[in-house]
C-alpha cells in the first residue's frame, strides 16, 4: 500500500488512517510519511580531514573549488566557506577523529561536518572580551538553518544556505 511512489502523500495518509478506524484500540495516532530521493553523485562532495588545525584551511580550499565547479555565486560561496571554517574548527577543537566534510547541492546548499564525539555543541553568546565561543552563533547568523544529527559513531553538525535560482538543481528523482 505505502510503496506507491506515484500517489500523493496525503492520499497515503488518508488510507492508513481509514484502516486504523477499524482498530479496536483507542488512543492518539501520529503518522509521519516522507518521500526520499537520492542525490545525483555530481551534487555531493565529501572529504576526510586530518584532526589538525591545518584542516580548516584545507576544508575551505575544498569548499571553494567545489562550489566554483558547481557554479555557485561568489556571495553564497564566501558564506559557505565561513560556515565550513566554523564547523571544522569546532570539530577539530572539541570533536574526535575521524573528521569528514560533506557538501550537498540540492534545493539548498548543505555543509556537514562529522566527528566521532557525541557531545552536543551548544550555541553560546560570547562576551566582547571572550576570544572564542562565537562559532555556532556565526553559523546561526549566516545559515538559513542548522542542526545536529547523532549517530552511533558520533555526530554531524550541518548548516543549510539558500541557493539563488540559477544554481538550484533539477526537480528530485524519486527512488
Amino acid at each position: 500500500m505505502l510503496a506507491h511512489t506515484d500517489r500523493p502523500l496525503q492520499d497515503l495518509c488518508d488510507d492508513v488512517l481509514y484502516r486504523l478506524r477499524s482498530d479496536t484500540r483507542h488512543g492518539d495516532v501520529i503518522l509521519l510519511l516522507a518521500r526520499t530521493y537520492t542525490f545525483p553523485p555530481d551534487d555531493v562532495a565529501a572529504w576526510h580531514l586530518d584532526h589538525h588545525p591545518k584542516a580548516v584551511a584545507v576544508a575551505r580550499d575544498h569548499t571553494q573549488l567545489q562550489l566554483s565547479h558547481w557554479g555557485v555565486d561568489e556571495e553564497t560561496a564566501y558564506t559557505a566557506e565561513m560556515i565550513v571554517s566554523e564547523l571544522v574548527t569546532n570539530a577539530i577543537r572539541y570533536g574526535a577523529p575521524p573528521v569528514r566534510l560533506r557538501l550537498i547541492k540540492d534545493r539548498t546548499l548543505s555543509c556537514e561536518v562529522h566527528d566521532s564525539n557525541a557531545l552536543a555543541p551548544r550555541l553560546r553568546h560570547a562576551k566582547t572580551v571572550d576570544e572564542g565561543g562565537r562559532g555556532l552563533f556565526i553559523i546561526a547568523q549566516l545559515a538559513r538553518t542548522w542542526g545536529v544529527r547523532y549517530s552511533l559513531d558520533g555526530k554531524t553538525v550541518w548548516a543549510e544556505q539558500t541557493l539563488p535560482p540559477a544554481t538550484s538543481p533539477r526537480p528530485p528523482q524519486r527512488s
